[in-house]
Order: structure tokens, then sequence, then C-alpha cells
């Protein structure tokens, strides 16, 4: 709870300031496995759906392999627009044996939400100034933890 006189919401003095690593973020795709990320890819711009489904397909199989777990995983996207497409949906169809399910919009159900936040926790103990920086601190952490 938060205690302050009426109209004081904008008062200095009840601001905490925050940075943002220099004004921007990244846009990040990764897998994940019990132990580590692996190959994580930096989106600029905006993702569709076609961006999304390229990703996959270039992604998803080399990672699973990488984390050594092959064709043994349970794939788990959000329900966002762009996973939900027609054509991603076909591609995980044939592609992804199993599939994990949560209502969007629900961090505690999701274990990607979980995840990026230990790998930010991580990141802020570096003195980040640009977008270059974060993205070499996130690459440098993959395998830690």
């Amino acid at each position: 709870m938060v205690w302050r006189r009426k109209n004081e919401e904008l008062n200095p003095k009840n601001l905490v300031e925050t940075a943002k690593y220099g004004g921007g973020g990244v846009l990040v795709w990764g897998c994940m496995s019990a132990s580590r990320l692996d190959n994580l890819v930096f989106i600029d711009g905006i993702m569709n759906h076609a961006l999304y489904l390229n990703i996959l397909r270039d992604n998803l199989k080399l990672s699973a392999q990488n984390l050594g777990i092959g064709n043994n995983f349970v794939f788990y996207e959000g329900n966002d627009s762009k996973h939900t497409t027609l054509n991603v949906r076909f591609w995980c169809l044939y592609n992804c044996q199993q599939n994990l399910k949560t209502p969007s919009q629900s961090p505690d159900l999701n274990p990607i939400e979980h995840i990026w936040r230990e790998l930010e926790v991580r990141v802020r103990k570096h003195d980040i100034k640009t977008k270059s920086e974060l993205k070499t601190v996130m690459m440098g952490r993959m395998d830690e933890h």
C-alpha cells in the first residue's frame, strides 16, 4: 500500500526512477530446457506470424538437438495471435509432437515468464547502456544456471 496526500502522485519524492537499457529493449525468442537456454534469436522491429514461423523452422529443432532433447520436448507458446494463425498451427501439428497450452495473459501458469525473469535479474547486475551491450550480456548468460 502506498500512502501519499491527494494530488501528490507526481511529486518527485513519490517517484522511483528506472532505466530501460538506453531507452529501448529487445524482442527475443528462445528455447529452454530444465538446465539452460539455447539459440536466442533477437528480433528487430515487429514480429508477425510469418517471421514467427520462420524462427520456428530455423531454430526449434536445432535448439532441441543442442539441448540434448531431440524430438522429446514439450512445445509451449503463448496464445498471442501470431502463435495461433492457421499456418503456424499446421506447422506445429506436424513438427511438435507435444504442445502445452495455457491461458493468455496468465504469468503464474507461464513457465516462459519465470525463465525470462531469471535472465532479467542476472542481466540487471550489469551497467548496460545500449541494446548491443544487452544482447552481448544475454548471450553470455545463456549457459549459466
